[in-house]
């Protein structure tokens, strides 16, 4: 068995990263995903423990002072953070961790990393970049929840994002859902093969 790693996957909004995360999750049984904590309200169908830890402000603002969080951030006026004891402790029990996240996270633990060669070395950085800002348009106008303001802000958001691609260990540009889970399936099996995470003795 491969030693346990970090697999981050980063996207715009709307480019349909939770999709494929939910889709590499059911494909590959060794990969747990974290949940992480959040100070936006439930939509519906979502249950505390499962797809997030919801947290009032205060709370989490006592949490980022005491250091716990791997990473967090302020996302459209809420905040989300991953803890980094969640993250350990999937990692010490012999899983792969699947961060879910935007690229303001993704630079803190980066950060975080070089100050921890356990991360280091355990971190895999992918980026989902949509094919063009129509098709992300279209994707983000389909979920038909946001306002008129609120898609704007994604798209000039998703721009900035995007021109970041640059920063993560792979890059793969989405297509259909299938198309998507195989690649990142690729990304995912090819690095727990890769030699440093193995060890390895011809039996008899």
């Amino acid at each position: 068995m491969s030693v346990p790693f970090i697999f981050l996957l980063s996207a715009p909004s709307g480019a349909g990263k939770t999709t494929v995360a939910d889709a590499l999750i059911a494909a590959s049984p060794r990969l747990r995903r974290v949940i992480t904590c959040t100070t936006r309200p439930p939509r519906p169908g979502e249950t505390d423990g499962r797809d997030y830890h919801f947290l009032s402000s205060d709370e989490f603002g006592l949490r980022v002072g005491r250091g716990e969080f791997l990473e967090h951030a302020s996302v459209y006026g809420k905040s989300y953070g991953t803890l980094k004891r969640s993250v350990l402790e999937l990692l010490e029990s012999g899983s792969d961790v699947l961060l879910n996240i935007d690229v303001q996270g993704a630079d803190l633990v980066r950060q975080e990393a070089r100050r921890d060669s356990t991360l280091q070395a355990a971190l895999v950085t992918v980026f989902l970049a949509p094919p063009s800002r129509s098709e992300l348009e279209r994707r983000l106008r389909g979920r038909a929840s946001d306002a008129e303001e609120v898609i704007q802000r994604r798209l000039d958001t998703a721009r900035d994002e995007a021109a970041r691609w640059s920063e993560y260990d792979y890059l793969v540009i989405s297509g259909t859902r299938e198309e998507d889970l195989f690649r990142m399936r690729s990304i995912y099996v090819a690095e727990g093969l890769r030699r440093v995470r193995n060890r390895y003795e011809m039996g008899e």
